[in-house]
């Protein structure tokens, strides 16, 4: 049967087998309107007065997005955001969009203005969180863990601070959106190692859709609300890109709100095991390096058996990525357990340790393969994963090795797949 994988910008179909399993996340349709769902969710915010209601004409307001590496809809939700922020008396001059970066590369201006549309670029001043400069980072001291923590010094010094985001299950920090904007997007390297370090990583609650108990998530959050945001704007979306939910006002609340919608239709019970898994990282933007990628990974080791193997496509026009330590620290491993003990190493830090960390720890359990456009095969080895050249000739390949369950999970890590004996651990 033909099956339409997630992949780069225009999908990948593919022949396969008639008695696979095809896990998808449950279909929400799009909300219509989407610029006046927004404006009414501005108006009808979760556990807040209306944001024309918080804001005055002398605010300075700042809001934080997402960067290329996220599907968030900033050139769709942006213009209504500022919109509904000047007719509440702000001036444009006062209004500044801060991309929240983390560790992640600068964007381009040609791609910040794929990201939040020219008229968004040419209107408000638009800034680039860096995490390396020291003038640039405010520190707010500790966190309960012990953690130092600073945090960008434009955002704190900003009178209004809204968040926006988009939620999705995250691989060890449970969902993505709400406090992740804070932390780790607007941190400092050091906050942001120390909250993916070794330790937080290796955590059993560190884990897809898990809040509660979550050391990464607890501290994300404690920061976050250290910093005190005074709005949330994240939403929800479907395999189209269509905007699904929108949840707005406090930042706990609306976010917990979108964290149980997602959690209802994304997360799929499955009743064993299966030999072989093949996935995505649900397409562009999502699949640009494999550093992205495995989070697919992450979300498809769930179901295999120990000892399977996971068939990956991610387009990776991003290469593995060329910016950061992602493939440096993987090539100087050598192997997924010495991965292991390199990072466990007392007083190793190093950026991207945590994918490195999590990627080992799949690579223990399950043999991975990558289909992808982007990378050669002597990149995909340096990786520590096997190259696949074609998608069919692969499994077909997979199946006399390693058994006949399989399943295909299309959308990759838009479907979170667990067994269903563990679903209290899913929850």
């Amino acid at each position: 049967m033909l099956i339409e994988l997630a992949y780069g910008r225009d999908g990948l179909t593919v022949d396969l087998p008639d008695d696979v399993d095809i896990l998808r996340p449950a279909f929400v349709p799009g909300v219509g309107n989407e610029a006046q769902a927004l404006r009414d969710a501005l108006h009808h915010p979760i556990n807040s007065p209306p944001l024309r209601e918080l804001v005055t004409s002398d605010d300075r307001v700042v809001i934080v997005h997402t960067d290329i590496t996220r599907p968030t809809p900033n050139d769709r939700i942006m213009p209504v955001l500022t919109a509904e922020l000047e007719q509440a008396g702000v001036r444009p001059e006062n209004i500044t969009l801060l991309n929240g970066l983390g560790t992640h590369r600068f964007q381009t201006d040609a791609e910040l203005r794929q990201m939040l549309g020219n008229a968004i670029v040419d209107r408000y001043r638009c800034l680039q969180h860096d995490c390396t400069d020291d003038a640039s980072l405010v520190s707010l001291g500790q966190t309960s863990k012990g953690h130092p923590v600073r945090i960008n010094r434009h955002y704190m010094e900003s009178s209004f601070k809204i968040l926006t985001g988009f939620i999705e299950p995250h691989f060890f920090a449970g969902f993505s959106g709400g406090p992740k904007a804070v932390l780790p997007a607007l941190a400092g390297t050091e906050s942001v190692y120390t909250n993916h370090g070794y330790g937080m990583i290796s955590h059993t609650h560190a884990a897809w859709g898990i809040t509660e108990g979550n050391p990464i998530w607890e501290e994300m959050c404690e920061m976050a609300l250290r910093t005190e945001p005074h709005f949330l704007l994240n939403v929800t979306l479907n395999n189209k890109r269509e905007i699904t939910g929108i949840f707005a006002g406090d930042l706990l609340t609306a976010h917990k709100q979108g964290t149980a919608f997602v959690k209802e239709h994304a997360m799929v019970a499955v009743d064993a095991p299966y030999d072989v898994v093949v996935t995505t990282n649900s397409g562009y933007p999502l699949d640009q390096n494999l550093y992205q990628a495995v989070k697919g990974m992450s979300a498809a080791v769930q179901i295999l058996r120990k000892g399977g193997a996971i068939l990956i496509a991610a387009a990776c026009e991003d290469g593995l990525p060329h910016h950061g330590l992602y493939a440096e620290l993987l090539q100087q491993a050598g192997s997924p357990q010495r991965a292991l003990e390199m990072i466990a190493e007392p007083g190793f830090e190093a950026q991207d340790q945590w994918q490195v960390q999590i990627q080992a720890q799949i690579q223990l359990k399950a043999d991975v393969y990558v289909y992808a456009d982007g990378l050669t095969d002597s990149q995909i080895e340096q990786a520590l994963c096997t190259p696949s050249r074609n998608i069919e000739s692969t499994l077909a390949d997979l199946k006399e090795r390693y058994g006949s369950r399989i399943a295909v999970v299309p959308e990759g890590p838009q479907t979170i797949p667990y067994l269903a004996h563990q679903r209290e651990h899913a929850s």
